[in-house]
């Protein structure tokens, strides 16, 4: 069972600053997933550093093996109080979850989590711990196990109190109304993944708020158990050439998406397996080379330049329409991402009027997996070949 997490956010009307924060990580080895939202006092600056520290020194506690809930209730009595305010400078739900289901959530002034399965919102048992340093600060301990298809839905107040006033909601949306929002969607799209219908749900808000003004941040994170989408790609010709045709038909035969990069690596399949490869010119974009099309293979890209420059947008987040962009979301579309990395030299590589950051392509690789894990909490498998 794969834990498909995703967050998506948008700042309160005329903040130029997030006054929530999330953070989360995986960890492949261990089949296990841990993530945290906090929402800090306010909004702006001050609310974003309060939430981010919040949200980073939770989630460095459990990433070192420390209990959630010890973690959790350490934060808890160590948070301060707003003297103006009186009450908390930071709120925080954080989840520790392995993907046999077994899942502990902790939250703590956050509105409660929503637990779906099979489009009906079940009411899991809690234990309540009372801070020990601040009377009025308790957190809810929830231990649930999680089944295929399971959705989980968190969110900072901004969602479930957005409207609050109007002749609609005067007591806002709530959670209630959040709800009906959730469940409408997934019953018109019950495969949707959590990236989005995060940023559906968030959408939906902002309708919701008057002028489309939220006057809060607003937060939601969502999880999907369900089955891994697994992808494979193959980039650059095998060094034992006499093991073509075997690495052509074990890719042939890969049972996910497939993608090919690379010329010459297209060309070995085609002449291995008789499948012709046809540049497909209606993609070319100018500063990167175009498409091509073989039967069989969900896409095929040029190499090393097109490669390059999709490294580059997976660390800016900032993609062009072109080859690159295709190929950033045939990565992201996936969850188990296989490339297999032929090692034999090409000396198309070593063209001195090339760029020198396309010089190595298992160097572009390993930053291309490093990205994808630490950034977009992909599991990565890089196979030399």
């Amino acid at each position: 069972m794969f834990i498909d997490i995703a967050c998506s956010q948008k700042k309160k009307y005329n903040q130029n600053a997030y006054g929530d924060y999330f953070s989360s990580n995986r960890f492949p080895n261990m089949n296990r997933v841990v993530a945290v939202l906090s929402d800090g006092l306010g909004s702006g600056i001050k609310a974003n550093i309060l939430a981010c520290m919040t949200s980073t020194m939770l989630l460095k506690f459990m990433e070192n093996h420390s209990d959630i809930e010890k973690s959790c209730e350490i934060i808890m009595n160590s948070l301060p109080v707003c003297k103006v305010r009186g009450i908390s400078y930071s709120t925080f739900s954080a989840i520790d979850c392995f993907e046999n289901g077994k899942a502990k959530i902790v939250e703590e002034g956050n509105p409660d989590f929503i637990w779906i399965r099979n489009g009906e919102v079940l009411k899991p048992e809690y234990q309540t711990i009372q801070s020990k340093d601040f009377k009025n600060r308790k957190m809810k301990v929830y231990n649930i196990n999680l089944e295929q298809y399971d959705r989980i839905i968190f969110c900072s107040d901004g969602a479930t109190q957005v409207a609050m006033g109007t002749k609609q909601f005067p007591l806002g949306l709530e959670r209630k109304g959040l709800i009906k929002i959730i469940l409408n969607k997934l019953a018109e799209a019950p495969e949707i993944s959590s990236k989005d219908l995060s940023e559906y749900l968030v959408h939906q808000i902002e309708l919701v708020a008057p002028n489309r003004e939220l006057k809060d941040d607003t937060s939601i994170v969502s999880i999907y158990c369900r089955d891994p989408r697994e992808s494979l790609i193959f980039t650059g010709p095998p060094y034992h050439q006499n093991k073509d045709s075997y690495w052509a038909k074990t890719f042939m035969d890969f049972k996910g998406k497939k993608a090919i990069s690379g010329g010459t690596t297209a060309n070995i399949i085609s002449r291995e397996l008789n499948i012709p490869v046809v540049a497909d010119l209606s993609t070319n974009s100018g500063k990167l080379p175009g498409l091509s099309k073989m039967e069989g293979v969900d896409l095929v890209t040029e190499g090393i330049l097109t490669l390059t420059k999709t490294l580059e947008y997976l660390e800016s987040g900032k993609p062009e329409k072109n080859a690159a962009k295709i190929l950033m979301d045939f990565l992201l579309d996936s969850d188990v991402i296989n490339f297999l990395v032929g090692a034999q030299m090409n000396k198309a590589h070593y063209d001195p009027n090339l760029p020198i950051e396309i010089e190595i392509r298992k160097n572009i690789i390993k930053q291309m997996a490093k990205v994808l894990e630490e950034k977009y909490l992909k599991k990565v498998n890089v196979q030399f070949i």
